[in-house]
């Protein structure tokens, strides 16, 4: 069995790090890269940096390069990626893995495309969900677009086009502090057999107990309990491995 992850994620909007609520509210916590720095002495198994503009504004190849320069751990970029040439480009900057969304609901032959020349180990797609009429919907653009796909069902179809991950994020409880959406994580995680990286509320280390044992998810992300409380990567892998969980301590 895989050592679960623990992949702080870093959102960054206008040029600062910020954590949103429900994918709005974005609140400027400080500088992306004092973040990054910290996280470097935090026995961090991964990071994952997104830049929420970069859809409408385009990749900030300088930008993702000051992070990469900081980055002493595997990193996987993410935003505003819709070209195989973006993907590559994302590479030579010195990142692991890409994550995309909304290019590949546009255009799902894209994963393929992406994974057959970069290999699916690069390939991460981000799916974001939320809780429509009992059933979970895709959301793209940022969670404003409602793309009325199923998340299993999507989740199945970026699966076969050979994904190397989903993150899977829960748009309810983003930023909530109260929990994974254990219904979520699990309906997915049985759905599939690629690793799911679990995102949106985590909020002390019950809850990241509960995605793994409960939601079944392979890792997990995390924003506003490393921002807000004084719980660490480290803590939180100690307690996994305390019940049971391989982690890499």
């Amino acid at each position: 069995m895989l050592k679960v992850r623990i992949i702080p994620c870093l959102t960054i909007k206008d040029l600062r790090l910020v954590k949103s609520i429900q994918f709005s509210e974005h609140r400027n916590i400080g500088s992306y890269i004092a973040a990054v720095r910290v996280f470097n002495m935090r026995d961090v198994d991964e990071m994952m940096v997104l830049d929420l503009d970069a859809t409408h504004t385009g990749i900030k190849p300088w930008l993702l390069q000051e992070i990469t320069k900081e980055c002493f751990m595997p990193l996987s970029l993410g935003g505003g990626i819709k070209t195989v040439e973006d993907i590559s480009m994302l590479l030579r900057l010195g990142a692991d893995k890409v994550v995309i969304n909304t290019s590949a609901v546009n255009d799902p032959s894209f994963i393929d495309n992406a994974s057959a020349q970069f290999g699916s180990q690069c390939i991460v797609v981000s799916i974001d969900a939320k809780l429509v009429n009992g059933e979970y919907h895709v959301f793209t653009n940022g969670g404003r677009k409602n793309t009325r796909l199923r998340a299993v069902v999507w989740a199945q179809e970026v699966t076969k086009r050979g994904a190397g991950e989903i993150f899977l994020t829960s748009i309810d409880r983003d930023g909530e502090m109260n929990g994974y959406d254990l219904s979520l994580v699990k309906s997915v995680s049985e759905a599939v057999t690629i690793p799911v990286i679990a995102g949106g509320g985590a909020g002390n280390m019950g809850d990241c107990l509960k995605v793994i044992q409960e939601g079944g998810a392979s890792a997990l992300s995390a924003g506003s309990i490393f921002q807000y409380t004084e719980v660490t990567p480290l803590a939180i892998k100690e307690h996994l491995a305390k019940n049971g969980i391989a982690t890499r301590i």
